[in-house]
Parts: C-alpha cells; structure tokens; sequence
C-alpha cells in the first residue's frame, strides 16, 4: 500500500487525482480530499479533475457489464461472484428499485460508504435501468457526490483547523 502511495505521489498532480477518481471504493470521494490535501489544488480544480476522472469508466462499465455477466457467467467461480455482487446491490438499492431514475441519483450522489458511479453502475444493470435513464442519473449523482465532499471536506479542514489545542 505504501508503494502506491508513493508511486501516485510520482504523477503529475491532475493525473493522479484523475487516476484516483476512476478506482472504485476511492472515487471522487478520496480523490478531492487527496488533491486538496497532498497537492493543495483549489476545490473547484480537484472537484473538475475529480469528476471527470470519477466518470471516465462509467460508459464501459455500463455497455459491458451485461456481455461480460453473460460470458463469464457460465463457469460457476464467476457466476457465484456476480450472484454475490448483484444480490448485494438488490440489497443496497432498494431506492433506485423504487424510483429508478431518481433513485440511481441519490444512491450515486449521497456519498456513504458503497454507494457510487462504480456501484451506480452495476445497479442500473441490476435493476435493468436504461442507458440513456442511468447515464443521466449517474452523471448529475457524480456532480452532486463532488458538491457535497467538497463541501463536507473544506468544513471538516475549517472545524479542524480552529479547534483549541491544549498542552
């Protein structure tokens, strides 16, 4: 873990904080903090780089999770990881099952923890919303997932920061 670290401190900073935001569980949930923090990048700078990097993977995921599903899914090692992962999205989104389009933005944009573009994602194919419904979804999900660490990570850093240190 620590040469990884290092090796993404190497990057240019718009390349590793681009870089972060495409992995899932990191996201543009780690990738602000990261470029805020690590390469003192102005909020709107990381939060730009942060989205694009965060919905860069998000159209393939989305036009070959269903050939891949298929294709792998006749050998059973692969058919028990995507019975798992999706009977765990059926489990996490029980909001975009109920209002779909709506839903997959909320699940997307309110970032807690397995929630996501990533996870946005493999809902969407789960619960067999459209590419031209669940890309939208995504997208504004990203835009308001971004908003809101922004926000919560410059108000943590505030409140942080003016806290009484007592020796």
């Amino acid at each position: 873990m620590h040469s990884l670290v290092e090796w993404i401190q190497a990057l240019p900073p718009n390349i590793a904080v681009f870089l972060l935001a495409t992995l899932p569980i990191i996201e543009l949930r780690g990738a602000i903090p990261f470029g805020v923090s690590v390469y003192e990048m102005s909020y709107p700078h990381a939060y730009l780089v942060s989205v694009l990097g965060n919905l860069t993977p998000i159209v393939p995921i989305l036009l070959a999770l269903g050939p891949v599903e298929r294709w792998l899914g006749r050998w059973p090692l692969f058919r028990r990881f995507f019975d798992w992962v999706f009977a765990r999205s059926r489990r996490k989104g029980k909001l975009i099952e109920r209002f779909k389009f709506f839903g997959l933005i909320l699940f997307v944009g309110i970032p807690l923890p397995v929630t996501g573009a990533w996870t946005g994602a493999a809902a969407a194919y789960v619960f067999g919303v459209p590419l031209k419904r669940s890309l939208p979804a995504i997208i504004i999900g990203v835009l308001l997932a971004g908003i809101i660490v922004s926000l919560a990570w410059a108000g943590g850093v505030t409140i942080f920061t003016k806290l009484p240190v007592s020796g």
